[in-house]
């Protein structure tokens, strides 16, 4: 009898092994194919990148223009150490943001276009210079701040960082890579910190320095109300294939 039950077992569990293997084996990686962006410029964006990717000259690759992020990290530092005595200087911040925005948009693009592309190298240096720009322009803002003030912009930076681990956990959970959250993407963020240079070179820093705790309460609401609406979403993927397994294992038991 505990042969026979035995037997059952490792027939079950054969089967069950068998259908996740040849699952993983079928899903294709797609981290460079990320989900339609629901915000206001993203189909604007979308034509724009597809009416222009074909412009690029034949030597520029596509991993050229990813790398170009170091570069632009770096200015936002010099620019952000600058502007402490002229807040001018936070127009070259802002053409930082720009040209980040032009490579990061074109990188994965240009790849797709000529069929040259490395997607898993693209998908893991790409977001990991995205994390290293963010970081360069808090730094930058930073410098412009008193030194209780810059404790805040400090604290800031990983909780801009949870955003990203979220996003790239989540297309770890389900191969589906969002980076829209709540109307919003990379590209109206890079909006807004260019909106926010020009606010403080016309205005001062002041104002920043009496709302940045507010900023900093907002963010970390956000944060919370993106991944609880993560985790349920990844919760009910579980729960339907649990339901899936449990089936298929009574179905196997009754064959038996």
């Amino acid at each position: 009898m505990l042969c026979i039950v035995s037997r059952g077992l490792t027939k079950k569990q054969t089967l069950l092994s068998r259908q996740v293997g040849k699952k993983m084996a079928n899903e294709a990686f797609g981290g460079d194919r990320k989900l339609p962006m629901n915000s206001l410029l993203a189909k604007h964006e979308r034509r724009l990148i597809d009416s222009n990717v074909h412009r690029f000259p034949d030597w520029v690759e596509g991993y050229h223009l990813t790398l170009t992020t170091l570069a632009w990290s770096i200015g936002l530092i010099i620019f952000g150490w600058l502007a402490r005595n002229n807040y001018h200087w936070l127009w070259g911040s802002s053409t930082m943001l720009f040209l980040q925005w032009f490579t990061d948009s074109f990188d994965g693009a240009l790849g797709r276009y000529r069929d040259t592309g490395i997607p898993k190298w693209g998908y893991y240096m790409d977001h990991f210079l995205d994390f290293v720009f963010m970081s360069s322009v808090l730094i930058g803002y930073s410098f412009l701040l008193n030194v209780s003030d810059r404790q805040l912009v400090y604290l800031l930076i990983p909780v801009c960082g949870c955003f990203m681990v979220s996003s790239y956990l989540a297309f770890g959970a389900t191969n589906e890579f969002k980076i829209t959250y709540l109307g919003a993407g990379p590209t109206e963020m890079r909006i807004y910190f260019i909106v926010f240079n020009c606010l403080i070179i016309s205005f001062g820093i002041a104002w920043v320095e009496k709302i940045l705790i507010y900023i900093l309460i907002v963010s970390i609401a956000v944060l919370c109300i993106v991944v609880y609406r993560t985790q349920k979403y990844i919760w009910n993927i579980d729960m339907k294939e649990k339901r899936t397994r449990e089936y298929d294992q009574e179905s196997i038991a009754k064959e038996e």
